[in-house]
């Protein structure tokens, strides 16, 4: 799907949101500026998240709790080994009912569990492709949300 610029990429955040359930897991790739932050402060802010929505870029993980949601906020792209993903101990995280945002999920290749859903990300003039990729039912039913957004971006 082609996003034509920041603002379809911010639709498609809010379009997933109404599809996450708890426990699952989102992972985003792409390269830098091809808007994996905006996409899931979109997503987060449509859950109801009403603080600051920061990249994790340094803390690594930012915590959001929406009513009895937890919303953790990864990005991995300052991991230069996958081993340091383990060392983290940030695999309790991904097998309860809290719901991983990952950005920069092949920095720790081979450690993540299966994500529900795949979002690649890449730069295409002034806006940006977005392929999603469902690994289960609920990473599905999000998607069907998201086709919404692609039938409109097809016919403008």
């Amino acid at each position: 799907m082609h996003l034509q610029d920041e603002a379809a990429t911010e639709r498609a955040g809010r379009l997933l949101a109404p599809g996450i359930t708890p426990g699952m897991r989102v992972y985003l790739s792409g390269e830098l500026g091809s808007g994996k932050t905006t996409l899931v402060r979109a997503l987060l802010r449509a859950l109801g998240v009403r603080e600051r929505v920061k990249s994790p870029s340094y803390a690594l993980v930012e915590l959001y709790v929406v009513s009895s949601l937890h919303l953790y906020h990864f990005d991995f792209s300052r991991f230069e080994d996958p081993l340091e993903w383990a060392d983290a101990g940030f695999d309790e995280y991904f097998d309860g009912s809290g719901v991983c945002l990952v950005e920069w999920p092949e920095r720790a290749a081979g450690r993540l569990p299966q994500p529900d859903l795949e979002i690649l990300l890449s730069l295409a003039g002034t806006g940006r492709d977005a392929q999603f990729t469902a690994h289960s039912e609920a990473g599905a039913r999000c998607l069907k949300s998201v086709s919404v957004l692609n039938s409109q971006e097809g016919s403008s």
